[in-house]
């Protein structure tokens, strides 16, 4: 006895976790909206399909009532061009309707000197016979007149006529009726809804699941891309993922890929960085120590060669801070926030740059308020592409320091009507050690400047823009948001006021 409990309890555990595991998977959750929606769709679907079946039974019962109404004014017109001789109404209301056969649901019915006379069908609804209020309404018409009335009856639903006056002479003497009762119309139509709730209840069903098996056939390649993510390394980023077939799931496949490229090139980027950094330092440091040597051997040149390895030093100390810089602009605490003014700010960069170069200096200000951002960082990336400017261009080209305020952003831009650059070397200007091939100046510096000036406009959310053609100068946009996202730094570091 207790072991048969102990069973149960372990199925209705395992049935628990199997039914909590299914809940789980992305197809049953697919599945559930995919229900949700249908369910909602075939709700919606069905008193449109109602409305849409009766305006179209509405529609063809007009066009038989159209029909039934040109047959009687053809004998009506014919009746009219005989008069006086044939001038009896009651007669030309027998030929009629002996001649007319009305279609299901329609009744012809005449009206003369203010009485009901005679109709086709003889029996006629409550709602259409003598004393009704629809006969009430049409023996008040004076002109042909096209209308629909409702009744209490359910049965009947309401009714659609068209009238025509009856004259003799000029004087009206009757009233002809063509008239139609919806309620046949409308009762089919629930009878078909009755029919199509069970079948397209059914369709759902078996469409559920048969959806939901065919969907975890179709998300099994997700699964297996988890499997191969997984076996993926810093160490081994080659592998890639094998594209078959379209649709999303290809598409996902896709951007894993290109994912993974841009991985692998960001860092092969930085190995070639680190590469090429400690190239750069090398040099300098070999230099420096080759030099403290012959200081010991051959004191009449000291002078000569302290001034030497005082020039290598300052190089390598740029290049070290440019590298420590760099590495900086990556940490959560890179940025000291401060509200800066911009306007003093502009004319503070540009008092700090008018000594670099015998340049045309101007600067321009097209929007005043206040910024969030680092001070010190942003002018160190504002000289560094004012800087940048002087060295590729004359002493009569015009160098513009500019500021802009839109749409909640502050635009800093550098003009200078130099040289320019090709458009070859501008998708690779912002690289670490990148340097312009054309130049006519061939700066001493590490090629590190315009990497600086991305990182910090990064850092500060923003992002740089360049303008430049050969021989028409180049103009640097730093676009930055006036008031950064706060989440994007550290508390400690986003104030410092």
């Amino acid at each position: 006895m207790i072991e048969q409990k102990e069973i149960h309890r372990r199925r209705i555990y395992s049935l628990r976790k199997w039914l909590q595991q299914l809940s789980q998977e992305t197809r049953t959750r697919i599945l559930l909206i995919y229900a949700l929606v249908m369910a909602g769709v075939t709700a919606l679907s069905i008193p449109l399909f109602m409305m849409l079946f009766l305006n179209n039974v509405d529609e063809r019962v007009r066009e038989d009532l159209h029909e039934e109404m040109k047959n009687f004014q053809s004998a009506y017109q014919r009746w009219q061009s005989s008069l006086p001789y044939e001038s009896d109404l009651r007669n030309f209301a027998d030929q009629v309707l002996g001649s007319l056969e009305p279609e299901d649901d329609n009744a012809l019915i005449f009206y003369i000197d203010g009485e009901y006379y005679r109709s086709n069908p003889r029996d006629l609804p409550l709602e259409l016979s003598r004393g009704s209020q629809a006969e009430t309404h049409w023996l008040q018409l004076t002109h042909l007149s096209e209308g629909w009335l409702d009744t209490d009856n359910p049965q009947l639903h309401s009714i659609i006529y068209l009238a025509q006056p009856l004259e003799v002479n000029g004087i009206q003497h009757g009233v002809f009726v063509a008239a139609h009762t919806t309620g046949g119309e409308r009762q089919e139509a629930l009878t078909g809804i009755a029919i199509f709730i069970p079948i397209i209840a059914g369709v759902f069903m078996i469409s559920s699941g048969l959806a939901w098996l065919m969907m975890g056939r179709l998300l099994k390649p997700v699964h297996d891309l988890s499997i191969m993510t997984r076996s993926i390394s810093e160490s081994d980023l080659s592998k890639r993922l094998n594209v078959e077939g379209s649709g999303e799931l290809a598409e996902l496949a896709n951007t894993f890929n290109n994912m993974m490229n841009r991985l692998q090139k960001a860092f092969m980027s930085q190995r070639n960085f680190i590469n090429d950094a400690g190239h750069e330092l090398r040099t300098p440091i070999t230099i420096i120590q080759g030099h403290l040597d012959l200081l010991e051997n051959i004191p009449s040149e000291t002078a000569e060669t302290i001034d030497l390895v005082q020039d290598e030093l300052n190089r390598m100390a740029r290049l070290v801070s440019d590298m420590i810089l760099l590495a900086k602009s990556e940490r959560p605490d890179f940025l000291q926030l401060e509200t800066i003014e911009i306007v003093p700010f502009i004319e503070d960069v540009l008092s700090k740059v008018q000594m670099l170069a015998d340049r045309n200096w101007q600067i321009k200000q097209k929007g005043k308020g206040i910024l969030v951002a680092d001070r010190q960082r942003l002018i160190g990336a504002l000289l560094n592409l004012l800087d940048n400017a002087a060295k590729h261009t004359q002493p009569h080209d015009v160098i513009e320091l500019g500021a802009l305020v839109a749409e909640q952003q502050v635009y800093f831009w550098v003009r200078d009507t130099g040289e320019g650059i090709s458009l070859s070397d501008q998708p690779q200007i912002f690289d670490r050690f990148a340097r312009v091939a054309n130049s006519r100046c061939r700066s001493d510096g590490s090629g590190l400047g315009l990497a600086i000036v991305q990182a910090i406009t990064e850092a500060h959310g923003g992002h740089v823009e360049l303008v430049s053609q050969p021989g028409r100068g180049s103009t640097f946009t730093l676009v930055l948001p006036l008031d950064p996202p706060k989440e994007q730094f550290s508390h400690d570091a986003y104030f410092n006021c």
